[in-house]
């Protein structure tokens, strides 16, 4: 036994002494990691609303969680994997208070924010909608940035499976929810590449539960992690000034806000559906329901197929400036929630 412990030593000798002469004549060390391109990188988060409980009583789900919660909590553990990253975070609150839209979009100007992301849940009348929907602001000719942000976020949202394997997915501009003028916060941070993320519905009774878990936080801010490393692996396209390529186009009001809990938010799919079984034989009742179905969930991955539909009857019809108009509007306004 001791002859096998004295060769034990010695072979443990020889091949320290290898490895040593090994490392002295230069053999290079196993190759480390790339940094992250989240590496000294300005990222500012905005978890949406905050402090009105009293103020929008629709803004929970079935049993009472409410948005301005879920929203801090994916930000707080987005913020933490950011800068384990080597990002530097700044956060437009860190309690359940309220901070006026306007001075969200300054915080992030002041913190020379290189990007803006504003972390929000949706609501809407049909308990069976949830999937992300992301918002750019203008239209997606001149907010080339904000586009690419969106579909990174869907893309990492689709392959985390979240908020559910499978889930369809919208790309758009803020117009379509808030005509005319847009979400306040992305219209005074523009030139920022910046995006409003409705990450999914708290009214659907199951994801509300699954909202309110630590685990599905965290895959949520996996994705928008994820997704921010993505964008910062290569350059981001320019924000244009407003105006400076795509022509006028003339606001379409859609349900927005607390209308959206109402029942003619749930026509959205079956208005479509019967368009489609009419574009032929009766154009303009069709044109009628693919205006019902746009108006009645203006974001929704069925919407930019319905104003691209209203702009072909409205050719058919004899209308042409009015096609123009929403040729326009499906092309600015909808773009592909993928490249």
């Amino acid at each position: 036994m001791r002859l096998r412990a004295v060769v034990a030593r010695g072979v443990a000798v020889v091949l320290a002494s290898v490895l040593l002469a090994a490392c002295s004549h230069g053999v290079a060390p196993s190759p480390q990691p790339a940094p992250s391109p989240l590496v000294g990188r300005t990222i500012c988060l905005d978890p949406g609303h905050g402090g009105t409980a009293d103020t929008d009583h629709y803004r929970q789900g079935p049993t009472g969680e409410r948005e301005e919660w879920i929203n801090l909590r994916v930000a707080q553990q987005l913020q933490a994997l950011l800068e384990q990253a080597g990002a530097t975070v700044v956060m437009t609150r860190d309690a359940d208070v309220f901070v006026p839209l306007a001075d969200r979009a300054r915080i992030a100007r002041e913190a020379g924010a290189e990007l803006f992301l504003s972390i929000h849940h949706n609501a809407t009348a049909d308990p069976q909608v949830n999937f992300p929907i992301v918002y750019f602001h203008g239209n997606a000719s001149e907010n080339r940035a904000g586009v690419a942000l969106g579909q990174a976020i869907v893309s990492a949202f689709r392959d985390a499976g979240f908020p559910v394997p499978d889930a369809p997915a919208s790309v758009v501009s803020d117009h379509t929810v808030f005509a005319g003028a847009g979400a306040a916060v992305l219209r005074e941070g523009y030139g920022i590449p910046g995006v409003l993320a409705e990450a999914s519905f708290f009214t659907h009774p199951d994801e509300e539960q699954r909202l309110k878990t630590v685990a599905h936080n965290r895959r949520e801010a996996e994705a928008y992690f994820a997704a921010l490393e993505a964008v910062f692996a290569q350059p981001l396209p320019p924000v244009l000034p407003k105006g400076s390529i795509a022509p006028p186009i003339p606001p379409f009001r859609g349900l927005q806000e607390a209308e959206r809990m109402g029942a003619a938010a749930r026509r959205w799919q079956s208005a479509h559906a019967e368009a489609l079984a009419l574009a032929d034989s009766d154009p303009v009742r069709a044109l009628a329901l693919f205006t019902e179905s746009a108006r009645a969930f203006p974001d929704s991955p069925l919407a930019g197929d319905a104003h691209a539909r209203r702009a072909e009857l409205l050719a058919r019809l004899g209308r042409t400036d009015e096609a123009a108009q929403e040729s326009a509007r499906a092309r600015e306004h909808y773009p592909a929630a993928t490249p």
